[in-house]
C-alpha cells in the first residue's frame, strides 16, 4: 500500500487534506510540531483527529521556533494582529514550513513513503512565501536530490491538494470527505479549551469561508 507522511496541526486545512490523502488510496502517517506556537491546543485536535481517522501513526515532534522568534505565534512581545495588514503579515513564522517539511522527508525516507501531503494554500489572505507553488515545486526537487531514496531512484512526490482552493471550496470538499471541522483548531490565540477568539486573521478568514461555503459555522468561540 501507498505511503505518506501528512503534516497535521489540527486545523481546517490539514485535517482536510488528510481526508484527501486517505481517500487517494495512502496508509497516513500525520505529524505535528510543538514548535512553540501561542496556540498550541491544536496539538490536541491534531491527536484526536489522527485517533479518529485512523492513521498508522501520529508523532509530535518538539522543536522551538520561539527560540529564534520574529513573527507573532511565537514570540509573546509581537501582538496577534486583529486587523487587516498589507503584504506579508507578521503571524508568518520564519522558515516554518522549511522546517517542517524537512523533518517530513526525514521520517518519510524512513517509511520507504511515496509522498509527503501538506495543506497550504497559495489563494489564502497571508501570502506567506512558505505556502506558495514555486516553494512547493523547489521543495519536491531538494527532496529527489538530497536524499538516498530520491538518488536511487524512488521519486518523492510533494502533494499540496488545496494550494488553488479557496476556503469555501476546501470546507464543502471536506464536508463531502466527511470532516468534523468542529473539532479542528485554527485560531491563532485559542484558549486552553481550543475556543476561537474570533478576531485574528485566521478566525476572520475561516468564518467567511463557512459563510462563503452556505455552512453553518461549528467554530467553539470564546
Amino acid at each position: 500500500m501507498k505511503k505518506a507522511v501528512v503534516l497535521l496541526s489540527g486545523g481546517l486545512d490539514s485535517v482536510t487534506t488528510l481526508l484527501l490523502a486517505k481517500e487517494q488510496g495512502f496508509e497516513c502517517y500525520t505529524l505535528s510540531f510543538n514548535y512553540g506556537q501561542r496556540h498550541y491546543t491544536e496539538l490536541k485536535a491534531a491527536n484526536l483527529i489522527s485517533a479518529q481517522n485512523g492513521v498508522v501513526e501520529h508523532k509530535v515532534i518538539d522543536i522551538d521556533l520561539s527560540a529564534i522568534g520574529g513573527s507573532a505565534l511565537t514570540d509573546d512581545k509581537i501582538d496577534v494582529p486583529e486587523e487587516w495588514e498589507e503584504g506579508i503579515p507578521v503571524t508568518y513564522v520564519p522558515a516554518r514550513n522549511t522546517v517542517f517539511l524537512s523533518i517530513a522527508l526525514g521520517w518519510a525516507e524512513v517509511l520507504s513513503a511515496d509522498a509527503i501531503f501538506v495543506g497550504v494554500n497559495a489563494v489564502d489572505y497571508s501570502g506567506y512565501p512558505d505556502c506558495r507553488p514555486a516553494f512547493i515545486t523547489a521543495f519536491e526537487q531538494l527532496a529527489n536530490v538530497a536524499t538516498k531514496i530520491g538518488v536511487e531512484g524512488k521519486k518523492l512526490n510533494i502533494n499540496a491538494p488545496l494550494m488553488k482552493m479557496s476556503k469555501s471550496e476546501i470546507i464543502h470538499e471536506g464536508i463531502r470527505l466527511g470532516v468534523d471541522y468542529s473539532q479542528t483548531v485554527s485560531c491563532y490565540q485559542a484558549d486552553h479549551d481550543g475556543k476561537a477568539c474570533g478576531k485574528c486573521d485566521s478566525c476572520r478568514f475561516r468564518r467567511q469561508g463557512f459563510e462563503q461555503a452556505g455552512i453553518p459555522d461549528p467554530t467553539r468561540y470564546q
